[in-house]
């Protein structure tokens, strides 16, 4: 539907993944309103890139442009002091693990990109990653990850500490001195 610029394909893409798209948005922003801007934002984004872009997984490729437009907006917002919530949280938990004259911000969505860090993830169990990414990648709270894998919260904050002891010896492993 983008390629043939059919206007209806952002109404079928809103139904299609308008709940995935707000819920990204939502886990970074702590704001409704915000999320729902983001989210619109992205779905003019995607409009606008496809074509060119031809995404092999458009949910993926939707789940990117949310997630990278709601930190910006994260991003001024703070400026302004306002806002705040899972995303200062779990970059404050990183901060053990990357320790840098750079803003952990700036160092994680550098890294993010690399292969290491998808080599690193592909060693870890479905489980856990399941846990690291949902914290990490979509900002999910710890009792929100602690509920959608059936743990108790104790067990969740440990395999998340577990887990950044291991990201750190495995980047150190590599290298990578941060």
């Amino acid at each position: 539907m983008y390629f043939n610029r059919n206007e209806s394909a952002i109404g079928e893409t809103a139904k299609k993944y308008g709940k995935y798209c707000l819920t990204i948005s939502e886990n970074i922003l702590r704001n409704r309103e915000d999320a729902e801007e983001s989210v619109n934002d992205a779905y003019m984004q995607t409009w606008n890139s496809i074509p060119p872009v031809k995404p092999s997984n458009l949910r993926a490729f939707l789940g990117k442009i949310v997630r990278n437009l709601s930190l910006n907006r994260l991003k001024a917002q703070r400026t302004k002091k306002r806002g705040s919530g899972e995303y200062d949280l779990a970059f404050e938990e990183l901060e053990e693990v990357i320790t840098s004259p750079q803003s952990v911000e700036e160092l994680v969505e550098e890294i993010s990109c690399r292969d290491f860090i998808n080599k690193w993830l592909s060693t870890l169990t479905p489980e856990q990653r399941m846990v690291f990414v949902g914290r990490y990648w979509y900002f999910d709270s710890v009792s929100e990850i602690s509920d959608k894998m059936n743990y108790s919260v104790s067990k969740t904050k440990m395999l998340l500490l577990r887990l950044r002891g291991e990201l750190k010896e495995y980047l150190e492993n590599e290298g990578i001195h941060i």
